[in-house]
């Protein structure tokens, strides 16, 4: 038993303790979860280590060390313990992500080490919705991508990427990792898009599922078409499906200086419920 403070790997039999954590915050950790009940806690399926944080014999928090680096109801003394832990594992990561106030204190603990970033966003509004929008009618033509559209919606993908992240997604393997996760999201008809003439007008995907809540990201509209509230009526027939077959519950998050984005989504029903901060590298 454990008495005091500590953390360790999590193995495959500490999953229900893991799903426990995870279920507090169910749209927070959406991402992270969905990823835990599809490969459990094995890191090779799961992309990357679990750690726990225990205090007196009980896991209270998480951190999910993969090609992201994500909090999880994690207070100041779990935060100062994962710091320790990927201060001597040294960065693997791409991305620091997580709770804004959590990822703050991780990154000013680990920035002497790691730093410096490429890009630091600190707050990141999390947006949520229960409901279809009253006033907003869905795009008609945003529908599922075809499996053989697959050369269609990748270079919007890509731009998107680009767009929102300022690199590439095509550096380094090519792409091979990214078109890999764009074909999974595609096949189990998790993306969305409006493809007039052959090209892409407007796109987003259900990036994580869960059966408490779903988390939508990628969303883009092609520069040309921008300024046209497609981004609204697109979003309204993202929400159609995501509501209806997904969860009860829709969230996405988006950059603060991002005006006009947040502006859409509010129209559309989204509510700023917390913040998320990112570091990239």
């Amino acid at each position: 038993m454990l008495t005091t403070s500590t953390t360790r790997v999590l193995e495959p039999a500490d999953l229900d303790a893991a799903l426990a954590v995870l279920d507090r915050d169910p749209v927070a950790n959406a991402f992270v979860a969905a990823r835990v009940r599809v490969a459990g806690l094995d890191p090779w399926r799961l992309g990357g280590e679990m750690w726990g944080w225990y205090a007196g014999g009980r896991l209270e928090s998480l951190c999910y060390a993969g090609a992201n680096l994500v909090l999880i109801c994690a207070g100041p003394a779990a935060v100062r313990a994962f710091a320790e832990r990927a201060r001597r594992a040294g960065r693997r990561c791409s991305s620091i992500v997580g709770p804004a106030d959590a990822t703050a204190l991780l990154w000013s603990l680990l920035e002497p080490g790691w730093g410096p970033a490429r890009e630091v966003r600190r707050n990141q509004p999390l947006m949520v919705t229960r409901t279809l929008p009253e006033h907003i009618a869905p795009d008609p033509r945003v529908r599922r991508v075809r499996r053989e559209e697959m050369d269609v919606v990748m270079p919007a993908c890509v731009a998107m990427f680009t767009e929102e992240v300022g690199i590439s997604p095509l550096a380094g393997d090519g792409g091979l990792l990214y078109q890999a996760r764009v074909a999974e999201l595609v096949t189990t008809g998790r993306a969305f898009a409006r493809i007039d003439d052959g090209r892409v007008v407007f796109k987003a995907e259900i990036g994580a599922v869960t059966q408490h809540a779903c988390q939508i990201q990628g969303v883009w509209v092609a520069p040309e078409h921008r300024g046209r509230g497609l981004s609204e009526t697109g979003m309204a027939a993202v929400l159609h499906y995501a509501l209806r077959d997904a969860a009860p519950i829709a969230s996405l998050y988006v950059n603060d200086f991002n005006t006009a984005a947040r502006a859409a989504y509010r129209r559309v029903g989204f509510t700023e419920t917390g913040s998320f901060m990112s570091v990239l590298f």
